[in-house]
Parts: C-alpha cells; structure tokens; sequence
C-alpha cells in the first residue's frame, strides 16, 4: 500500500511540474512613471482576467534596465515605445517620423532577440519641452527654434530640468542641441520625471522636460514648444512580449491588441490625469477603464 501511495505522489509531482513548466508564469513589467504603471496594470489585470498567470514587476526605473530585464527573463513583456526602441534600445540612428514604419522597424529587428512587439498604440508619448505660459509670453518663445536662438543670445537666462536619461539619450538633449542649439550649458537640473513639475512652479527652472501625454501640462498652465523641424522621433506605446512567453499563451496577442487599438493620446492624458491630479492609484484607474471598455466584467 505504501508503495502505491509512493508511486501515485510522485506521478502527481511530475505532473504538477510538467504544467508547471507548460503555465510559465508571466512577468509584467513597466517603467516608474505614471504612463507606464497604468500600461503596466492593464496589461496585469486583462491577461489575469483572462485566466493567464501574472506576476506584477511594475516600477523600474529606466528604459535599459526594462530592457535587459525582457531579454533576461525577469519580464515576460511590458509596454516600450517605438521610437525609444529604434533610437535607444536598439542603437538605430535613422529617425522615422512615421508611425508604422516605425513599428514595423523595430518589430521586425527584435524578432531575431526573441521579442515580439504586438499592435501599436495610437498615443505618442513624445519628449517635449514646456515652459510656463507667462514666460513664453514674456520671452515669445513658442519653438525649439525659438528656444535655441534665446539661449544663444541670453546664456545663463533659462534652467532646464529634467530627468538624467534625456540628458544623455541620442533622442533627448545632445540631439536637440545639435539640431536647434537648445545648449544650456552648466544650467540643467537633473531630477525624477514627478518633480520637474514642482520645479518649474517654483522657478527653480524656467524649462521643464516632460511627456506629451502628461496631463500635468495643462494642469500646471504651460506650453507645450513647438518641435518645428520634426526632431524627435514617433513614440507609440506597444506591448514588447518575450516570444517563448507569447509562445505559451498565444492569447496574449488577442487580449491585448484591441485594448491598444483604444489607447489615444486623449485617453491616455485623461487616465493619467485620474492619478496625478486626483490622486487615485494606477490600478484602480486601470481596472475602471477596462471595465468601461468591456475589456473584462
């Protein structure tokens, strides 16, 4: 009898661990700011919706560090940009300003890397620079051209905050002096993305660093500068899902293509204004969009 009951646990373990290794579970990523941990939440509470095993690794800081947790198996996906992939991930210096080119670009190379990028989204998280709307009616600065030709003819005038990544990334700062002279030489201020606001509304900056879909922009009352030679790169959010993980829940593709089909820059402004203006939490956010949607029940 013993041996029977030997024989029948040790058949259940292998098979526990056969569907274990069947039913990885999946790892969801974001980066640690808002945008990305409401991404990051979507896709957590849809695919868990869906029956699909989650494990929620949001808020990293760091689009090389997402990145190389992708490639190392410590996401099984999370949410990147286009651009950000083309120019940053993937060392690409051909800027596209094309949406679809842009995608089909980057899809295309990181299937060799064992990632395969699902439908784009229509919002275009694009680097921007904004200034308080009193100073631009002060300075008439409405442009990058503008911008550029101010600090050439008054150094010292104007602080730019921002984060540490746009100060060194090919598509951030370097880029933009090069093209329009936006140099401010020793007059940066390196912060977290969340202070840049505070910083300007205390003057500690009289140029900020942000996203375009920050719905903090209108909220703080400033303008966005106008990138008037194209400069910066498209910016489509897109699942980047590791492929033996999609391999493994080829539903995965289904669930979240249409909830990327939705995802404009006005909805997006709008859910990120639901956490950073009235405080709620990424999740709660998430869920009542999804619900709205239909997305689940």
């Amino acid at each position: 009898m013993k041996r029977i009951v030997a024989i029948f646990l040790c058949t259940l373990m292998l098979v526990t661990m056969g569907a274990s290794a069947q039913e990885p579970v999946v790892k969801v990523g974001s980066k640690d700011f808002t945008e990305q941990l409401i991404l990051g939440q979507l896709a957590l509470i849809a695919l868990e919706n869906n029956g699909i095993p989650v494990e929620d690794k949001t808020n990293v800081a760091g689009s090389d560090t997402c990145r190389k947790a992708l490639e190392a198996g410590e996401f099984g996906m999370y949410w990147e940009y286009t651009g950000t992939a083309w120019v940053v991930l993937l060392g690409e210096a051909e800027l596209i300003p094309d949406s679809q080119q842009t995608y089909e670009k980057v899809r295309d190379a990181d299937l060799a890397n064992g990632i395969t990028w699902l439908n784009w989204a229509p919002l275009n998280n694009t680097y921007a620079l904004v200034m308080p709307e009193a100073l631009v009616a002060e300075t008439g600065i409405t442009s990058y051209s503008e911008l550029g030709a101010y600090l050439k003819a008054n150094p010292g005038k104007l602080v730019l905050a921002a984060d540490h990544e746009f100060t060194v990334r090919p598509d951030g700062l370097p880029g933009l002096v090069e093209m329009y002279g936006t140099d401010f030489g020793a007059d940066i201020v390196t912060m977290d993305m969340g202070i840049v606001f505070q910083a300007l509304k205390n003057n500690q900056a009289q140029v900020g660093m942000v996203f375009a879909t920050d719905s903090r922009i209108k909220a703080n009352n400033l303008t966005l500068l106008k990138d008037d030679k194209n400069f910066f790169p498209i910016y489509n959010a897109a699942p980047s899902v590791r492929t033996d993980i999609l391999e493994a829940y080829p539903q995965i593709a289904d669930i979240l293509n249409p909830i990327s089909e939705k995802l404009t820059d006005d909805v997006m402004i709008g859910l990120n204004y639901l956490v950073d203006i009235d405080g709620e939490e990424p999740y709660d956010v998430a869920k009542a969009w999804l619900l709205d949607e239909g997305f689940i029940k």
